[in-house]
């Protein structure tokens, strides 16, 4: 028998426990300054994430060099897994696990912000461009879930959504991308 009801109920909860967090609302609030300070130097949010967080990464890409709240000149943002060709021929050739980091070393420079999503904080695709972002001294911020993984000690802000449930971690890091791209947009054009 299905609990629809209980899905809901579990999604629910985890929100009251990120609303309760301070610690993690603290790293939201910081999460939002470094960007807008990237932006604000002539830097770069690039997102990336795998599956599902790929499609999570895309969109809060798309929501901050689109239009979030309103009309607005585009801000730089990237999601680097959208390039297929690209994508497919460094997993060819050097493997998956360089899809990102490779083009981090291309694209990016000391200005700008990677921001990833992984649930567990140990995808390998990920750590990999966190490792060239680190070397590249571009800032960092992971969005994980309760476990955080090894992102946790190359992170410069770790988001970590209190669950082991990939689904209800996934809703919460739309959540929190939601909140990071309305106080980006808000800060940087604060006269709309």
């Amino acid at each position: 028998m299905m609990n629809i009801q209980q899905k809901i109920k579990e999604s629910i909860e985890l929100k009251e426990k990120l609303l309760s967090d301070t610690l993690l609302l603290k790293r939201i609030a910081d999460s939002i300054d470094m960007c807008v300070q990237s932006l604000q130097s002539g830097g770069c949010i690039f997102f990336c994430g795998n599956g599902g967080s790929a499609a999570d990464a895309q969109h809060l890409a798309a929501e901050l060099s689109g239009r979030f709240y309103f009309d607005r000149p585009p801000l730089r943002t990237e999601a680097l897994h959208c390039n297929t060709s690209y994508l497919t021929a460094v997993a060819n050739d050097y493997g998956y696990n360089h899809i990102f980091s490779r083009l981090l070393e291309g694209n990016g420079k000391k200005s700008d912000v990677l921001i990833g999503l992984s649930t567990s904080g140990n995808s390998e695709s990920i750590i990999n461009a966190f490792l060239s972002a680190k070397n590249k001294e571009i800032k960092t911020i992971a969005l994980t879930g309760a476990s955080v993984g090894k992102l946790k000690d190359i992170s410069d802000i770790i988001l970590n959504v209190p669950s082991s449930d990939t689904p209800r971690i996934q809703e919460a890091h739309i959540l929190i991308g939601h909140i990071l791209c309305e106080y980006i947009e808000s800060a940087i054009f604060s006269n709309k």
